[in-house]
């Protein structure tokens, strides 16, 4: 193993199936939805469907991303005192750059207004990961070393994202990949906001995130080359050198696989690449069936489920690998394991 491990010490979720992490931890494990009309209308005529998070009020764009952020983060910094969070790194986590419809502000406005909302102001070292689906693992890394290089006592990995605006469903409904009742292959958009406290280990039963590692898949989801899963399978490979382990030491799977055919395959390929010893069963998570596509939410979802998965024993066991993928190539890996160090 390269680092030493990095605890989960916090989590806050702000979903359409729960506007916290219990809250929607609950409702995914009880495999609940909550898809509703949105303002939109495909090429067919009919209501586009997505998971929408229900507010206060009607929150909009950029707006709406802050909103759910802050509550996210309210949420995973309950039990720290208002006066050190100005000691704490926010790592940001958004929608990668060539993403269509990424709202304006995500770079230079964001953080600011959370900041605003929240009425402090987070350390120098805080910054934006801008890689959709990957930013959350992009983000563990950074805060691996920001903790073990340069002494943070802990680190905020927030993520805040929304697929429910016309110029994003209208670019993926041209490209027929949302789920419609004409198209079975295809996912339900989707939004919310997702926090994680993370820190050095404390000794205590908790969520320890042990191997990170990453790959490029070159036939990525809009290539025309035959996928063979080369990316994903790069990524657990070094995940799990990371840790020190094998994919028979796994005991199950949670990813951010939210309904395209694609993805799924990629999934089983690098499965098939990477476990050398039978398993009689290998548990696939995948919450976004619950919480929609959601883009950079992906990542703190899986692992708040994860979190409490095994906080309340209903788990297949302590060892969990986390994979997920963005449309542009970029793909990651992580491991995790519940207990006491």
């Amino acid at each position: 193993m390269s680092a030493q491990p990095l605890a989960v010490l916090r989590t806050g979720l702000v979903t359409s199936v729960g506007l916290s992490a219990p809250a929607a931890c609950a409702a995914m494990r009880a495999k609940l939805s909550n898809p509703s009309e949105t303002r939109f209308i495909d090429s067919g005529g009919e209501w586009i469907m997505a998971h929408q998070v229900p507010l206060d009020r009607p929150w909009r764009g950029l707006a709406k991303l802050t909103r759910m952020a802050v509550m996210a983060i309210e949420e995973a910094l309950a039990d720290m005192p208002k006066v050190e969070w100005s000691r704490i790194p926010l790592l940001l986590c958004v929608a990668e750059r060539a993403r269509p419809g990424r709202i304006d502000g995500l770079e230079d406005q964001l953080i600011v207004d959370i900041q605003q909302e929240l009425g402090t102001r987070f350390a120098p070292e805080s910054g934006i990961v801008p890689h959709g689906r990957v930013s959350v693992a992009l983000a563990l890394a950074q805060a691996r070393e920001l903790i073990q290089l340069q002494k943070a006592r802990n680190v905020l990995i927030a993520a805040t994202d929304t697929l429910i605006t016309w110029s994003t469903l209208s670019h993926y409904e041209s490209k027929d990949r949302l789920l419609t009742p004409r198209n079975s292959n295809g996912f339900m958009p989707g939004e919310g906001a997702g926090a994680l406290l993370v820190g050095a280990l404390t000794g205590q039963p908790e969520l320890a995130c042990t191997g990170i590692g990453f790959g490029v898949e070159k036939a990525h989801i809009e290539s025309e080359e035959p996928l063979r899963a080369d990316g994903l399978t790069t990524a657990i490979k070094a995940a799990l050198a990371d840790a020190g382990c094998a994919m028979h030491d796994m005991d199950y799977r949670i990813t951010d696989l939210s309904g395209e055919q694609y993805y799924f395959k990629e999934a089983a390929l690098a499965l098939s690449r990477t476990l050398r010893q039978t398993r009689e069963e290998f548990d696939l998570w995948h919450p976004a069936e619950c919480t929609g596509e959601a883009g950079a939410l992906a990542g703190a979802s899986v692992i708040a489920i994860g979190d409490a998965a095994c906080r309340k024993a209903y788990t297949k066991g302590p060892a969990i690998l986390v994979h997920m993928a963005n449309d542009a190539g970029r793909r990651a890996a992580m491991t995790f394991r519940f207990g006491a160090r």
